[in-house]
Order: structure tokens, then sequence, then C-alpha cells
């Protein structure tokens, strides 16, 4: 049975005050809840995207650097053995194209980390936060089933965590 499924038969099976305010207090903290867990797989799927971005451009940097090492290799066996002096610049305007291009795939690498780590973050403080919505359902479900009013003040009181938790994750 889903927690929406659960908390209407709760609703519907509430006769006292208190349940009915219980099982309303419930639903809405599911409708919380669900809204923050799909907020957390969204940041943890742009995690992984960054991510591989990243890798993606390191290994661009890698050719870059590694046709840089081939093209300043050639140029030093050219200047070494009096090769021809226009191909020899050539291979050191290559090199140096090769070394400006691997710059700028390095620092858009740097860029992509720097984004999964705030994604990763934000991921991390809505999962939190999830967790605290989780935790105030079973204790306002506890709170239900044993008539205790203390279960459901910390079912609330963990709601509050959570939400807070959650808002603070656009601040990561």
């Amino acid at each position: 049975m889903s927690v929406e499924e659960e908390i209407k038969e709760h609703a519907e099976h509430a006769r006292e005050p208190f349940d009915k305010i219980v099982a309303a207090t419930m639903a809405g903290i599911a409708a919380l809840l669900a809204l923050i867990s799909v907020l957390g797989q969204h940041y943890t799927t742009e995690t992984i995207i960054n991510q591989e971005l990243a890798s993606d451009q390191w290994s661009f940097y890698q050719a870059k650097d590694i046709r840089r090492y081939i093209a300043q290799s050639t140029f030093d066996s050219l200047a070494a053995g009096r090769g021809g002096d226009a191909l020899a610049r050539k291979y050191a305007e290559d090199a140096g194209k090769y070394r400006a291009q691997a710059d700028a795939v390095e620092e858009k690498a740097r860029d992509y980390e720097k984004e999964r780590k705030r994604s990763s973050e934000v991921a991390r403080r809505f999962d939190f936060g999830e967790v605290f919505l989780e935790i105030a359902i079973v204790f306002s479900s506890l709170a239900i089933l044993t008539k205790r009013r203390p279960f459901f003040v910390f079912g609330v009181g963990s709601a509050l965590a959570g939400l807070v938790i959650a808002v603070t994750a656009y601040w990561a």
C-alpha cells in the first residue's frame, strides 16, 4: 500500500477530532515528501550528468595534451636535426595551439566539477529533508494508533525540520 493510500484510509476511518487533525497533517506531509523526493532525484541526476560531462572534458584535455606533446616533440626533433624552418615553425604553432585549447578544456572541466559538487550538495540536503518527513509520517501514524499527542508533536517537529533542511538546499 502506498503512502497516499494509507493516509487516505486513515483519514476515512478517523472519527475523533485528534485523528482527523493528524490525518490531515499527514496528507500535507506526504505531499511535501513527494515534492522533496522528486527534487532530490532531479539534483541527483544533475550530479551524475555533470560528472559525466567533466569526465568527457578531462578525456578531451588529455587528447589535446597528447597532441601538444607530439607537436612539441616533432618541433624539437626538427630543430635538432635541422629539418625545415617552416616545418619546425608549423609544429611550434601547433604545440601552442594545442596548449591553449587544452587550457580552455581544463577550465570547462573544472566548471563541470564545480557544478557537480553544488548539485550533489543540493541533492544531499533534499535527501536529508526527505528522511525527516518520512519520520514525521511514521510518528504521526503512531499518534493515530496510540492516541498519544507527544507522537504527533514529534512528527510535526520532524516535518518542520525536514522542510527547513530541504529549503536550505537552495542556498547550498
